[in-house]
């Protein structure tokens, strides 16, 4: 069996944990990816967060990097794989439409959804750990320096996008995100299972 599963949700919602034990517990079949990627141009989107950059350059840096990323995850695939991936497309329109908000005109959440879908494969499975706003952040708080996303009124923004992705493509599957980490990565390989990824 092959597939292609991300998992996605707002910084501190347990995502990196879950991904990186599904992908283990998958085995040898499986392969655990991430975004931003360790290329050249995940780096660069990864300098962004360090100097002030445009809204704009920095949604177009991370599609970049997705553009070159989906050309791994084919390949992947190609070799019957199971790609288990830390953030996709959706965190860009999550988290740029919250970015983009004071400067665009018009709807960012459509422009960025409609741009990323063009560059992007459709996961066989997405899951969309849901947490408060509030408990991202204080999961968080031990981070040594917090990017300039990890802000309660920008998380929660963040958040209500994540919340229409799900109500626009029924294959997104919302997990409570509160729950242990085994419990999670649990539900996660039932409905991998379920799906026969």
């Amino acid at each position: 069996m092959s597939g292609f599963v991300v998992l996605e949700g707002i910084d501190g919602c347990g995502k990196s944990s879950v991904t990186r034990l599904v992908a283990k517990r998958l085995g040898t079949k499986a392969v655990l990816t991430r975004e931003p990627t360790d290329s050249w141009i995940g780096r660069a989107v990864r300098r962004g967060d360090k100097h002030k950059v445009s809204p704009y350059t920095d949604a177009l840096l991370f599609m970049a990097d997705r553009a070159q990323h989906t050309e791994e995850i084919s390949r992947l695939l190609v070799r019957r794989k199971t790609v288990v991936c830390d953030r996709y497309y959706h965190s860009t329109v999550a988290y740029q439409t919250a970015y983009l908000d004071d400067v665009f005109e018009g709807d960012a959440f459509r422009w960025l959804l409609d741009t990323n879908l063009k560059i992007s494969i459709h996961p066989d499975l997405t899951v969309f750990l849901v947490i408060p706003p509030e408990l991202g952040l204080k999961r968080i708080k031990g981070r040594s320096k917090l990017s300039r996303f990890e802000r309660l009124a920008f998380l929660r923004e963040v958040h209500k996008n994540y919340l229409r992705l799900a109500q626009l493509d029924p294959t997104i599957v919302k997990l409570d995100g509160t729950k242990d980490l085994e419990s999670v990565v649990g539900e996660v390989l039932k409905l991998i299972k379920e799906r026969k990824i």
